[in-house]
């Protein structure tokens, strides 16, 4: 075995434990936004919406969607995002319309009551990054850095996706 090869194994053995680390991080970060959320929903006595349906609500803001765009935009990444938009309309949180063109497909929006819930939720994203950035936790570049390096990831596992099968 030559001598390259000897520290190519610690060297890929190290970058596999870190990437197995920030798979762990993200997933753990997903669960805990929704801990939040539910958390903010019981602080402002809404107790009839989950996090999952809010987040929905949130980025859905003021747009007028269709069920498979809420995926292909990335507002939703849910398997079950029919569920929760049946959910949200009976609720009261979404309108829901048959397109005129495509009468298979149906275009949701936000009610009053749905863009209530979507306030809460951007009132609770400013507060932390007001924090964020006032406490010394992460500030503008840090951000950036964080966003870049998963949009890379993104790219690489959608490629992965579409090329592999």
């Amino acid at each position: 075995m030559s001598m390259h090869s000897k520290l190519a194994v610690p060297t890929v053995q190290g970058f596999m434990t870190g990437y197995l680390e920030a798979l762990a991080l993200v997933e753990r970060l997903h669960r805990l936004l929704l801990d939040v959320i539910k958390d903010e929903f019981e602080r402002v006595g809404v107790l009839e919406i989950n996090a999952v349906q809010a987040l929905l609500l949130f980025n859905i803001g003021e747009n007028e969607v269709t069920a498979g765009e809420l995926k292909t935009r990335g507002y939703y990444q849910g398997s079950n995002v029919s569920y929760n938009l049946k959910k949200l309309v009976e609720m009261g949180y979404m309108h829901h319309q048959r397109c005129e063109i495509d009468r298979r497909s149906v275009r949701v929006r936000l009610t009053e009551k749905g863009r209530y819930i979507r306030d809460v939720v951007n009132d609770l994203f400013m507060r932390h990054a007001d924090g964020l950035e006032s406490k010394g936790v992460l500030g503008a570049d840090g951000i950036e850095e964080i966003n870049v390096s998963l949009r890379r990831v993104e790219r690489y596992w959608t490629d992965q996706i579409r090329y592999i099968y």
